[in-house]
């Protein structure tokens, strides 16, 4: 699955520090923690209809992220949100825009990792694009990487980081051997996600996700156990070994880039024939159902 050049986003304009500039003219400092240590968080947010789905509960999840790496200076929710408000005003955008928002540790005034030297407080980074959900709807392809996802003594999976080296190597796998994207396991060989979406099985009718010792907490995946609550459907979440992955009905990812997606194959195992499952189109119909109705109002002429 590789992502094409939208024309339509030539001429962006981003957000660096409350500065709106042209996306060819946006300079970051090379003394930033983002780029020398890939010291920074981010959320990935989606407008539907003037309307940011979620939007509290991912700067929440920011908000965490940047404490668990215990950044000092961080713009408030309120700042942040007017920001992307103008970014989105200046591009013109209504619907169907994928949005990052960077946080860093801010601008060192010498190179190292060592935080004492950040001393301006936080940077913070506004990319809207014209980008509907990435993933194709008719299945995806994954292939198991070798690559794991660690734990928290490693590396606490919960700070959502831009430092994302293993899920490129884990996509580079998967590349290599003909598939959409990565299945990765944790280092006990549990499920974890994909290199960029969460997992779930669906096996005798209940729905079935992996815990997030290894793992984000995704909204998207959030946003899918609240719906299995509100809807009755059994679900589970626990550890699921590798084996039980390929004994599942059914497979799908979740995440806000590719909203849900179902899965027809991992490695040699084929799921429900390689057609996306009753219980899989049914939670992505529901999704469709909340995005288009629910979110916070970003622009002046949101529906």
């Amino acid at each position: 699955m590789l992502q094409l050049n939208n024309p339509a986003n030539a001429d962006l304009i981003v957000n660096i520090n409350g500065k709106l500039v042209h996306r060819d003219e946006a300079g970051v400092s090379p003394f930033d923690s983002s780029v020398q240590n890939g010291d920074a968080v981010w959320e990935g947010l989606r407008l539907y209809q003037g309307r940011i789905f979620k939007l509290e509960e991912h700067l929440d999840r920011l908000r965490r992220s940047a404490g668990l790496l215990q950044y000092e200076g961080m713009a408030s929710d309120k700042q942040l949100i007017d920001e992307l408000k103008r970014t989105l005003d200046a591009n013109q955008m209504t619907d169907s825009v994928h949005i990052r928002l960077t946080v860093s540790r801010g601008v060192k005034y010498t190179s190292g990792l060592d935080p004492r030297v950040n001393t301006k407080g936080c940077s913070f980074f506004i990319l809207a694009e014209h980008k509907a959900p990435v993933y194709d709807k008719s299945g995806l392809v994954l292939h198991t990487a070798k690559t794991r996802r660690p734990f928290a003594n490693v590396l606490n999976q919960h700070i959502h980081s831009c430092n994302q080296l293993t899920s490129i190597l884990a996509k580079m796998e998967a590349t290599a051997a003909g598939a959409d994207d990565a299945l990765m396991l944790d280092t006990e060989g549990n499920l974890a996600e994909t290199n960029a979406t969460h997992v779930f099985l669906v096996r005798n009718g209940v729905v079935q996700t992996s815990t997030t010792r290894a793992c984000p907490e995704g909204i998207t995946r959030m946003t899918i156990l609240e719906l299995c609550r509100q809807h009755d459907i059994p679900f589970e979440v626990r550890d699921i070994p590798e084996e039980e992955i390929h004994q599942a009905d059914e497979v799908f990812c979740t995440g806000t880039m590719g909203e849900t997606a179902p899965v027809i194959r991992i490695d040699n195992t084929t799921f429900n024939g390689g057609q996306p499952g009753p219980v899989t189109s049914r939670l992505g119909g529901l999704y469709s159902e909340v995005t288009a109705t629910e979110g916070t109002i970003v622009t002046t002429n949101a529906s």
